[in-house]
């Protein structure tokens, strides 16, 4: 609740903080979190990227296990930062500043289901709600040959064999097949290519760390069968009326899903893929307003160290909330440019409100609580941590400056240090006319970066011709 004073400044009525004064924290958390990149900074992200498909291209060539003509989801932001939902328990934990100054999702299809109408029924008998097994049935017999030995088998009375494509077996055969391609490329080094510091397995994402010039790059690469239509499991939702009707089209909003390799909780890991709308997300981004976005970027950064232990809630949580707000408010009041410190407040309670009721709606699929499993003690906790927050967020915001600046702080200090002679040289710095960098295509890689961050970035490669990948940015082509 707020307090007008008359012509005074508006008051927070449960801390007594002043709106001002947060709004002014929650904008200076977004400059230091704000990631501003010079030209020689765009180039390394780009030869990371570069080197990463390459990568991928191959893998595809090792065993044809992978499509030939694949599309990649490439999103801005670690899985650790709630971009997809997984909340692996496996995940390690890395620190922006200490392992890494950029991170990034890449969802990398093993298999494609692209020819069928909509909607898409999926074989959820045997899985939590949101989830499902994936019976390669739906596939042809040289895909069945193909992925056999990543699939649980299950003999049926009438003497038919039944394949279930296994996320664990996926990312089993993912995470050999990446470390054989890295080990092959290490063997024949050539100058300007990335430094490998780091290839690891985590539950069924393989985190791949990059050194390009002073920059590091965290890569967090899932395995995914994508789709494209929308699941029957989802169709009620699209029937509601939604913030984004009028702002773009449901062609956009609908326009495939994905399956990820993350079970329920009591689900059996080894065959059940979470439904994962990461596409739509991305879309339903460009209608969500930059004060309200900058309240979810605080607010994230706030619960994820506040609420890491014992491990309940991620930032697909927070998410979800966001997006049910954008559907219940008024556009006009999410539209405001001076609300960040109420949308803040907003989702503070709407989260405490979650916790409190055990209650979180998946987004897509409202009839999945995914909140559902959570303990009543670890519930209860969650939700004294966040009223701790509501009662003075000035401090927790400025303790979340403080961890942005440090962060900072430590990339620049370690680039800095990075920068003698026994640093590898970047990709940019041999000497010589033709290998100097196109400042064209600097400026141009700067403005994709800075322009588009969070924006869906696919990319096609041609498995004959790996160095040539051909970006999408949304629907444009680069």
């Amino acid at each position: 609740m707020l307090l007008h004073g008359g012509a005074g400044p508006e008051i927070d009525f449960r801390s007594a903080a002043r709106m001002e004064d947060l709004n002014r924290l929650i904008q200076e958390y977004s400059k230091h979190d704000l990631r501003e990149y010079d030209d020689q900074r765009a180039l390394e992200i780009h030869t990371a990227k570069d080197f990463i498909f390459s990568m991928l291209g191959m893998v595809q060539k090792l065993d044809q296990k992978l499509p030939v003509a694949n599309e990649y989801l490439l999103l801005s932001g670690g899985v650790r930062e709630g971009v997809v939902d997984m909340d692996l328990d496996e995940l390690s934990v890395y620190a922006r500043g200490t392992d890494y100054d950029m991170d990034f999702t890449l969802l990398v299809p093993a298999l494609k289901l692209h020819d069928r109408n909509q909607p898409v029924t999926l074989d959820m008998r045997h899985s939590a709600l949101g989830h499902s097994w994936l019976s390669l049935r739906l596939f042809d017999e040289s895909t069945i040959n193909k992925w056999k030995d990543c699939c649980t088998i299950v003999d049926h009375i009438s003497g038919t064999t039944n394949y279930f494509f296994s996320p664990t077996l996926v990312a089993d055969w993912f995470y050999q097949s990446i470390s054989l391609v890295l080990l092959e490329v290490q063997k024949k080094p050539q100058r300007g290519m990335p430094r490998v510091e780091k290839v690891e397995r985590n539950g069924t994402i393989i985190s791949v760390i990059l050194g390009v010039g002073s920059s590091r790059m965290l890569y967090d690469i899932v395995p995914v069968v994508s789709f494209k239509g929308w699941p029957a499991v989802a169709q009620s939702w699209l029937m509601e009326n939604h913030f984004w009707d009028g702002k773009i089209t449901e062609e956009e909003v609908i326009s495939g899903f994905y399956l990820v390799p993350a079970s329920s909780f009591k689900g059996r890991k080894e065959n059940e893929w979470r439904l994962s709308f990461a596409r739509s997300e991305v879309q339903l981004k460009k209608c969500i307003s930059s004060s309200l976005m900058q309240a979810y970027q605080a607010c994230k950064a706030i619960i994820i160290k506040l609420l890491s232990r014992p491990k309940a809630i991620s930032p697909y949580h927070l998410r979800s909330i966001m997006l049910w707000a954008c559907d219940r408010l008024p556009t006009n009041y999410l539209g405001q440019d001076d609300f960040s410190a109420h949308f803040l407040l907003g989702l503070i309670d709407d989260l405490q409100h979650c916790l409190v009721n055990k209650m979180c709606p998946n987004y897509f699929i409202p009839q999945c609580n995914m909140l559902e499993h959570l303990s009543d003690e670890t519930a209860v906790l969650h939700a004294r941590k966040l009223s701790s927050v509501r009662s003075d967020p000035a401090e927790h915001l400025r303790t979340t400056i403080e961890h942005a600046k440090a962060a900072n702080r430590l990339t620049v200090d370690l680039q800095w240090r990075g920068g003698g002679a026994n640093n590898p040289p970047s990709p940019q710095s041999d000497a010589g006319g033709e290998n100097q960098p196109d400042d064209r295509l600097a400026k141009k890689l700067q403005q994709l970066v800075t322009e588009n961050p969070g924006k869906s970035i696919s990319v096609f490669i041609n498995p004959d011709d790996v160095t040539r990948p051909h970006f999408r940015i949304d629907d444009k082509f680069f």
